[in-house]
């Protein structure tokens, strides 16, 4: 399995018992979505390892208790904390209406209320605190917020994303 086939789902965090069971943080609002997988993918030493779940539950809101097949010990168990844990994209939940998930929408064309097309998304930029919409526009990077209020309309047919942006946001980029 290829990392780009896959979501990031969260990391194990820390052990949970001396018979080897981890915690997993789960990085998403609804954490009760995951809790009786078959298996989940781990990140040893750049490569997507499969891992089978003998048994898992919901803890304290945001982990899964988790014993994987053969980690049977605090030792083995050392030897994934810390580790990222991935599903397959097919086994993300579908998303209706305006909710997306980031990579879906890449490719999308942009149009804005007030401007018109505004040009193609490229991706969805996370790498700050707020995440931004990466649009190219002619020989511009258009950068708009990633803000519900901004987001009129998610077109999956015919791959457009609508947004009504605060005037001369855009116009900072394209004049």
């Amino acid at each position: 399995m290829r990392k780009k086939d896959c979501f990031y789902l969260g990391k194990i965090a820390k052990k949970f018992s001396f018979k080897g069971e981890v915690l997993i943080y789960l990085d998403t609002d609804e954490p009760e979505v995951y809790e009786n997988m078959e298996s989940v993918f781990v990140e040893l030493n750049r490569n997507l390892v499969p891992f089978f779940i003998e048994k898992s539950q919901i803890h304290k809101g945001d982990f899964l208790r988790t014993k994987f097949e053969d980690i049977d010990n605090e030792q083995d168990a050392d030897e994934v904390i810390g580790c990222e844990v991935y599903l397959p994209l097919s086994m993300l939940p579908k998303l209706e209406g305006n909710k997306f998930y980031y990579h879906e929408i890449e490719g999308f064309s942009v149009e804005d209320i007030r401007l018109g097309n505004i040009g193609k998304l490229i991706r969805v930029n996370e790498s700050q605190i707020q995440p931004l919409f990466e649009i190219e526009f002619k020989d511009a990077t258009i950068l708009v917020p990633v803000i519900d209020n901004f987001i009129v309309e998610v077109n999956r047919k015919e791959k457009k994303l609508i947004l009504n942006t605060p005037e001369g946001l855009v116009d900072l980029y394209i004049n």
